[in-house]
């Protein structure tokens, strides 16, 4: 149907064709996108996830071991030591932290003698990185550093296209987890190109990559970390890539936003308390202007206002 066409129709036919036709193209052009970057990473469940989520601190404990053993040997996680004791976090004990930093060994100084030293790391020290520097870790890694971790999870995300970003603008509803999501994803993405993909020989096969080829290979395989055992001398989780993934996926949602529960708990207190202050404000109203009228009509020596000839 031509343009020319649809304007000689009537107002409400036009405005519901123009409409119909707007949706489509936004549906095929959130179609073209997710072809493009390739198929979008399923969702998760996530127990951060809603208006009232909150951390797992096992889980946030268990993707703490996962960077430690396996994401620190390239990438760097720039957050202080004692984050991992405070409140909303992976809520390990102070002694814990404290014994945790001291394995670490930071280069301090100068001293009394302008010299450099070695010292062990305090609760107050940032995580140290595996490399010296950006410079060092590009020149380890085919000529580009790993990006840091600490923001990933809010850093990455993508488009769900039409009509899933209508839903996500809604405040209740709002899809806010489309990092972790992605996170868990590409460590699970790892396979074989399909017939035709010419991979180089610096990069790996990815399906939910952009463009599908990365240059860090499959950073975790199922048993490389261990994790606690329970009674039974059994893990209390399975030891897999699946599992991982969502245990660092978790933990790294955390550091980029570590204060997530203290927002939503103030949030909702916002709420309650303008809620609250919208009623009183609507009873005060009706109190003071209840009888203004009344007492109007009643004054001696008023009229009815009206035209006057």
């Amino acid at each position: 149907m031509s343009v020319v066409r649809a304007f000689e129709m009537s107002p409400m036919v036009r405005l519901r064709t123009l409409a119909v036709a707007a949706a489509l193209a936004t549906l095929g052009l959130g179609a073209a996108q997710a072809a493009e970057g390739g198929p979008v990473p399923p969702r998760e469940k996530w127990t951060f996830g809603g208006v009232f989520g909150t951390f797992d601190r096992a889980q946030l404990q268990r993707g703490f071991k996962v960077y430690r053993e396996v994401c620190s040997n390239c990438h760097q996680l720039r957050i202080p030591f004692r984050t991992l004791a405070q409140k909303g976090g992976p809520e390990f004990a102070v002694a814990q932290v404290t014994q945790l930093a001291s394995e670490y060994k930071l280069q301090d100084g100068p001293n009394e003698a302008g010299d450099m030293f070695e010292r062990p790391a305090r609760p107050a020290d940032f995580i140290p990185w595996a490399f010296a520097n950006e410079n060092a870790a590009a020149s380890a890694n085919g000529g580009k550093a790993p990006p840091a971790l600490q923001v990933i999870a809010k850093a990455r995300s993508y488009e769900r296209g039409f009509p899933l970003f209508l839903v996500d603008a809604i405040p209740f509803l709002q899809y806010q987890e489309q990092g972790p999501d992605y996170i868990h994803a590409l460590l699970n993405g790892y396979e074989d190109p399909p017939e035709g993909f010419k991979v180089p020989d610096s990069g790996y096969y990815n399906k939910y990559y952009p463009g599908h080829v990365i240059a860090m290979p499959k950073p975790i395989n199922d048993g490389q970390v261990e994790y606690p055992k329970g009674q039974d001398g059994k893990p209390v989780v399975p030891e897999t890539v699946e599992q991982y993934s969502h245990d660092i996926a978790a933990f790294l949602m955390w550091s980029a936003e570590p204060h997530l529960e203290a927002r939503k708990r103030l949030g909702f207190i916002v709420l309650i308390f303008l809620g609250v202050f919208a009623y009183l404000l609507h009873y005060v109203k009706k109190k003071v202007w209840a009888d203004v009228g009344g007492e109007a009509e009643g004054l001696p020596g008023t009229a009815p206002l009206g035209p006057t000839r």
